[in-house]
Formats: structure tokens, C-alpha cells, sequence
């Protein structure tokens, strides 16, 4: 190196310490496990919101016991997992259905209610694997939400802050095309659940359908996601064609795409906004897409084939990443009054994807190796993205990997890997921490919490059936790209044994 490029790095160091130390410090608070090594998050979907404005977290984290279906484990580490709510600094077990099961949160509301999933002990006639359960925790209750009539398998995805809980169910009819959303071999449905019942909602025409996911606030009776429009297979992909769908107040829209035979719809904000992926014309490129007052609009990349919208906020202020024309390249993004911009990287990172967004435009994800996750991120302003490990104390052990949500107080919530293990995407090995911002460098942000105390949802013994409530209820060719679309799909779903 010689002396003039020493002079630039010492400037472009120092500027970056400069503009770290503009930014607040936060604290550390390890949530902790179940008994367990690890705990876990984002099990459906990058985007949803598993922390609310009350600092409230649900998702789930192993237990002490081995998980009795091993090898068909749930988690990695093949420990039993169960759902569990963290609040001021405690973390309760919220139990599982009837037996040894696993069971996991997948969305918190305003209220500290958790949606999710399990598995139950009756075995599904047509796969010969333990059922899959959509799953509801409201205040102390444990709600079996059920399946659609003649379905063995549901899930829920999110509830809303209406107490509305979307998610999907089979119904035992057979359809050869829902592997693209779920390995049944059946109809895959839509549905809502309100006041104890289950909604079927209906599809764009074909005979699956499947929802979006939750990013923030949303309309009652407003739901998003992508739908068969018909059952007749397209040459090119192997598939009916897929539509992005908006049902409102019992009312299903096809919102189109960007001339593709490929769409779905990720989310929207409480204006009636959503963002979502559609492949171009050709199916050969996927871009995320804003739909609003009736027309939808090519967000664009950067320069690459392939970008994805994750969250918007109330203001229209979108995150995502987008491919760069490197090949395997791709940088965190923000989209606003119609630009894309560039989020860049953690310094020495090569890839980044930006996951969540506040209201006032700060965003959090993770800086990357294009494959693992690396470095938690926090853009804010018109600045450099900062690594999230330069805020926090330092000697806490702990490399914050991602970061999934940052609420309206700036509260974020991040995955820990020990410092010195490898992160990798399929491991997801670790802890859930929270980082709380300090308004100065005092002694509560000087150090780290201790993990949270462990209470039992039913009192100081372990019990693994809580309170129960049943009710009745970037790609180079076309098959490349459809198989990434699938994978989207299936990201994260979780339920054991899901393949037979």
C-alpha cells in the first residue's frame, strides 16, 4: 500500500468512526433459550414482525429435551423447540399441543399475541407424518386454530392488530401443482380466522393459493398473496400461472404482474400499499413490485436480475435488496417517491439484504458473504450503513449476524452467533438478542443483561401442553427461477417430518 492510498483508508476509517459515534449506543439483552442452546427467528418469512411497540417478543427457542422424531427434526440441533413470549426481561415457555411436540411463534400484534405453528400427535393419513397446526397464543391461552374441512395440515403465518389470524390449510382435495407452495399433494387454502372461525377465502381461479406475510399495520379484512389462476400448465415453467392477489372485505382482485407468469404479494402498510416480486416477461428476471390505487409498478433492481421487497412503512418508504450486475451480487435498498438507492455494505462485505423499517426510515438487516450472514446492519439518514457490532459493548461475545425488525422506540431485534463461530444461513444457530438505544455511554449501556429467567406457562413445573382451546374450523434460466420462487415459498416452513 502506498502513501497516498494509506491517507484514503485512514480518511475513510476515520470518517466511518466519526459517523458511528453520531449514532446511539445500544445495550445488549441476551433473550435466552428454553433450556436449551439455542434460540430462533424468522420461521416463515424474513419480514414478519416478531417484535412489537411494547418491546414484546415471540418466536421459539429449544428446550432442554432431545426432540423425540430425530433424525425429522424441527430445528438443527435436533433439541425439542417450543414457542415462547419474552417480556421485561422474562421468557415463558408457551407449551406445545397434547404430547411432546414442537411448537413455534411466528408473528407478535400490538396485544402480545403470537402466531404460529406445531405439530400435534395425530398422525396425517396421507403423508404418515405427525399433523402440522396452525397455532394461536392470546394472553395465556393456547389455541389449536384447526384445518379447513378435510385438511390434515395448517399453519397460521401472522395475526393482525384486529386479532385476525392469516394463514394456510389443505383440504384434502387433490391438486399435483401445490408442491410449488406446500408438499401435500392437495389443495393448499387460504384462510382467515376471526372469533373462533376459519375462513376459507378463496383464489384467483386455480385451485391453490397461499398468504403474504404481516409489516406492521394493516387493514381489517385485507389480505395479501399469490394464487393459481387456473389449472392449465405453462410450457415454460411446468406450473399454472401464479397471481398476485389482494381479498378485501370477501372480495378477491388479481393485482397482475410485470408480464410474467410468476407473482405474489409480500405485505402492505395500513394505506392499502403492497409490495411483492413478479418475474418480468420471459420469467427469466424477478423484480419486487409496489401496487397502489390499482396499478402496479416495476421497482427496479441494480442493474441485476433479481430484487425483493420485504417491508413498507406508513410514508411508502420500502426496503429490500437487488441484485447488482456482478453476478451473485446484492446490496440492501431503500425505494422512495419512486428511487431506488443503494445501502451498500458493512466495510470488507461483499453482498447485504435490508429486512426491516421503521417509520422514521431506519432500516436493519444483514451485511453478507452473498450466501452467510455476517454483520447486523443499521442504515438511518443519508450516512454509511454501520455495523451493529461497533454499537453495542464490546467483550459482550457476541457477533450480531442479522437483524429482522427495529419497532417505533428503535428497538432492534438481532441474531447472536458466539464470537469465533462461523454464521451460516441453514444453521441459524445462536440467540435472539435485543439492542436497546441509550441516549449516552453510562453504565446500563456499558455492559450486557444476563439471559432471561425461565417461567413455564402453567406455573413453576414443566408441563408441554399449555391451556388448549380447539376450534373447528438469482436465476439463469426459466426452471431455475421457479425452483427459487418455490424455495421463497417454503422458506422457513418448519413443521417437522413436512416432507414424507
Amino acid at each position: 500500500m502506498n502513501f497516498s492510498t494509506r491517507l484514503i483508508a485512514l480518511a475513510c476509517a476515520s470518517s466511518a468512526t466519526l459517523f458511528a459515534a453520531q449514532h446511539h449506543r445500544y445495550k445488549l439483552v441476551d433473550i435466552g433459550t428454553l433450556g436449551g442452546p439455542h434460540s430462533y427467528g424468522e420461521i416463515n418469512a424474513p419480514s414478519l414482525r416478531l417484535l412489537n411497540d411494547s418491546d414484546v417478543v415471540g418466536s421459539f427457542a429449544d428446550t432442554s429435551e432431545p426432540d423425540p422424531n430425530a433424525p425429522n427434526c424441527a430445528v438443527p440441533d435436533c433439541q425439542l423447540a417450543h414457542a415462547f413470549r419474552w417480556k421485561d426481561g422474562v421468557i415463558t415457555d408457551l407449551g406445545s399441543l397434547s404430547g411432546v411436540n414442537f411448537s413455534a411463534g411466528g408473528s407478535t400484534n400490538a396485544l402480545g399475541w403470537i402466531a404460529g405453528q406445531g405439530s400435534s400427535s395425530t398422525l396425517d393419513p396421507n403423508l404418515g407424518v405427525q399433523e402440522g397446526r396452525a397455532l394461536l397464543w392470546t394472553n395465556r391461552r393456547l389455541i389449536d386454530l384447526g384445518d379447513l374441512p378435510g385438511g390434515h395440515e395448517s399453519l397460521s403465518v401472522y395475526v393482525d392488530n384486529h386479532g385476525e389470524v392469516v394463514g394456510f390449510s389443505d383440504n384434502g382435495v387433490p391438486d399435483v401443482n401445490s408442491y410449488f407452495f406446500f408438499f401435500t399433494g392437495t389443495q393448499i387454502r387460504t384462510f382467515l380466522w376471526q372469533n373462533g372461525k376459519m375462513r376459507d377465502i378463496g383464489t384467483l381461479g386455480g385451485a391453490s393459493a397461499v398468504p403474504g406475510v404481516l409489516c406492521g399495520a394493516q387493514p381489517r379484512n385485507f389480505v395479501v398473496g399469490a394464487s393459481f389462476v387456473d389449472d392449465n400448465i405453462n410450457a415454460s415453467t411446468g406450473i399454472p400461472t401464479v397471481d398476485p392477489f389482494l381479498w378485501e372485505d370477501g372480495k378477491m382482485t388479481d393485482l397482475g404482474t410485470l408480464g410474467g407468469t410468476i407473482g405474489s404479494g409480500t405485505c402492505s402498510n395500513s394505506r392499502g400499499e403492497i409490495i411483492g416480486q413478479s418475474n418480468l416477461r420471459g420469467d427469466i428476471q424477478t423484480h419486487a413490485f409496489l401496487w397502489r390505487n390499482g396499478n402496479i409498478h416495476d421497482l427496479g433492481t441494480l442493474g441485476g436480475p433479481l430484487s425483493e421487497a420485504w417491508w413498507i412503512n406508513e410514508s411508502g418508504m420500502i426496503v429490500g435488496s437487488a441484485d447488482l450486475p456482478q453476478a451473485g451480487m446484492h446490496d440492501a435498498v431503500i425505494w422512495k417517491d419512486g428511487m431506488i438507492k443503494d445501502l451498500g455494505t458493512v466495510d470488507g462485505d461483499p453482498c447485504s439484504r435490508g429486512y426491516g423499517l421503521n417509520s422514521r426510515g431506519q432500516v436493519v438487516g444483514t451485511s453478507t458473504s452473498c450466501k452467510a450472514t455476517l454483520h447486523a446492519f443499521l442504515w438511518e439518514g443519508d450516512g454509511p450503513m454501520v455495523d451493529l457490532n461497533t454499537l453495542i459493548p464490546s467483550g459482550s461475545g457476541w457477533q450480531l449476524t442479522n437483524a429482522f425488525n427495529i419497532n417505533e422506540h428503535g428497538v432492534i431485534l438481532a441474531k447472536a452467533a458466539p464470537v469465533g463461530f462461523t454464521p451460516d444461513d441453514d444453521a441459524d444457530l445462536g440467540h435472539l438478542v435485543l439492542l436497546f438505544p441509550c441516549e449516552s455511554d453510562d453504565d446500563v449501556c456499558a455492559g450486557t443483561a444476563d439471559p432471561a429467567p425461565v417461567i413455564p406457562l402453567n406455573g413453576p413445573s414443566h408441563n408441554h401442553a399449555a391451556i388448549q382451546e380447539s376450534v373447528t374450523v438469482s436465476p439463469s434460466s426459466v426452471q431455475e427461477n421457479v425452483s427459487a420462487w418455490r424455495q421463497r415459498f417454503n422458506r422457513g416452513i418448519n413443521i417437522p417430518t413436512r416432507t414424507p
